[in-house]
């Protein structure tokens, strides 16, 4: 019988796809560069959603959005659905499973307590020895809050095990006064400054830290599944020196198109930047405001924010360099699937945009995925239209696990044989809240090679660009009567999206 690989997930929060070494020479990542120079590198992979809980939750489950039922922010992934995922089929299957950092399978800002150990309401639950099992995972290790806003105070007692321990650093909360204090005069960008935490407390630090311990001290006699999850270079943009200095805002191309035209747009575009978020609870409505838009951003402002961005992610590269070199040290790496991806992307100001929003550009949809190890082609990129969804299916497939249950993921295994499998389309799918942004949508989306199709399902509007001669997606050509057969096309291709629609969807019980 074949020895059964180890599987090592790694994901980022909100990172683009361009943001990478190997795509972009302005951002340096030697660590995730080096996983793609080893192993292979798909170009055309895209999130089956364009915010953190619905793609996280289709990431465990191998399914889309409307058929695990996490449609936005704010719906909690059910338990049972999420224990028939990845993790939970491994784990069946005798591998030791572990989850450490960002889960955000479950909400954590809520209305009310809802008894999850993501919930800030339900910690009298959870205290310093728990450590799981959750969603599958046997072992368990959280960074809950993630992003923390200045405005609002760490809530006591607090969610998440980095949470606690980040509180416990120094005297009289040290930690958090300098996280929130800037380092260097503040420049005016947006939800930007250089944070004077230490990097030692560093979340990114932290889990690269726990990451590290958990491989030396697991049981030995097992294969192992773990998911190593950062939040970062999510927002705030918040990096400590000295790595929010290694970017020089001077030196840092901005996008070409960092304009709004909305004129070229489908109504929804100008609808969600004006809508105002349909909330009962007026501190959550502040903590909406605050957290999901920015305000237009000069040319310096915006290179600001991109340099420190830019510096988040050169310090998670940092960890996960760490943690491939314990893969060394501990005689892994030969047995062990390393997986590099993120949940979405960010705008970072292209059409004059920031953050997220249901404006479903490359630059929020397509994501990094790099893959290295046992069975893994070297020094390949795939073109086809691929999902992170479909690593549920990977995982299974590479570990001879049965899936939990029905999914619309497809497994990359042959792909990163070498085989020369094509792919027709790749899924994205978001039922918009009107708590997001004042207004209710139903976007579909269906990813070609060269082609790419939102519809807006109540409304009948769209949007359709070709991505091979228009990559900077400038012009829609959803109502262009010459591009009426590519749209049929496309439109066939999304009403036969596969898997069940989920009848009854919740409605959200929390902001994120």
């Amino acid at each position: 019988m074949t020895k059964q690989p180890n599987i090592l997930l790694i994901t980022s929060d909100q990172q683009r796809a361009d943001c990478n070494g190997f795509e972009n020479p302005d951002v340096r990542t030697p660590h995730i560069d080096r996983l793609a120079r080893e192993g292979t590198r798909f170009s055309a992979c895209i999130t089956p959603n364009l915010v953190c809980q619905p793609s996280r939750a289709s990431i465990l489950t191998g399914q889309l959005p409307l058929t695990h039922g996490v449609w936005d922010n704010g719906v909690d992934l059910d338990p049972h659905v999420g224990e028939r995922g990845f993790a939970g089929a491994l784990g069946r299957a005798g591998y030791d499973t572990a989850f450490i950092g960002k889960a955000h399978f479950s909400t954590r800002a809520t209305f009310e307590p809802t008894g999850t150990p993501e919930c800030n309401k339900s910690q009298a639950k959870y205290g310093p020895a728990w450590f799981g099992p959750y969603m599958g995972f046997q072992h368990v290790e959280l960074t809950v809050l993630g992003h923390m806003h200045r405005t609002r105070p760490l809530e006591r007692p607090p969610a998440g095990h980095y949470e606690r321990w980040l509180i416990s650093r120094g005297r009289d909360e040290e930690a958090l006064k300098l996280w929130a204090a800037s380092t260097r005069p503040d420049a005016g960008a947006a939800q930007t400054w250089h944070s004077g935490l230490p990097v030692a407390w560093h979340s990114s630090t932290w889990i690269g830290d726990r990451a590290i311990d958990w491989l030396k001290t697991r049981p030995q006699d097992r294969p192992f599944c773990a998911w190593v999850s950062f939040p970062d270079p999510h927002h705030p943009f918040d990096c400590p020196e000295p790595w929010s200095v290694m970017y020089d805002p001077k030196s840092v191309r901005l996008p070409t198109h960092r304009k709004r035209d909305l004129e070229r747009r489908p109504w929804w575009h100008k609808a969600s930047l004006e809508g105002k978020p349909q909330l009962a609870d007026p501190a959550m409505l502040k903590f909406r405001a605050e957290g999901s838009r920015v305000s237009d951003q000069s040319d310096a402002q915006l290179a600001e924010m991109t340099a420190n961005y830019y510096g988040m992610i050169s310090l998670i590269d940092h960890n996960v360099g760490r943690i491939l070199t314990a893969l060394d040290d501990l005689n892994l790496a030969p047995d062990t699937l390393v997986v590099y991806t993120t949940d979405h992307g960010e705008l970072l100001g292209n059409h004059g945009l920031y953050l997220k929003g249901p404006t479903p550009y490359e630059d929020l949809m397509r994501v990094t995925l790099v893959a290295r190890g046992p069975r893994v082609t070297p020094g390949r990129v795939i073109g086809e239209p691929v999902a992170t969804m479909d690593l549920a299916a990977t995982f299974c497939d590479i570990a001879g696990a049965a899936r939990g249950h029905d999914m619309q993921a497809r497994s990359l295994a042959p792909l990163l044989a070498g085989a020369p499998e094509t792919r027709d389309c790749a899924y994205s799918e978001w039922y918009v809240h009107p708590s997001r942004c004042g207004v209710a949508l139903k976007l579909r989306t269906v990813r070609k090679k060269n082609w790419k199709c939102t519809f807006e399902l109540a409304s009948g509007a769209g949007e359709m660009y070709d991505l091979a001669n228009d990559p900077q997606e400038m012009q829609n050509l959803f109502d262009d009567p010459g591009y009426s057969k590519v749209r049929k096309e496309l439109e066939d291709m999304m009403r036969a999206r596969p898997g069940k629609l989920k009848e009854t969807l919740a409605e959200p019980i929390g902001m994120a």
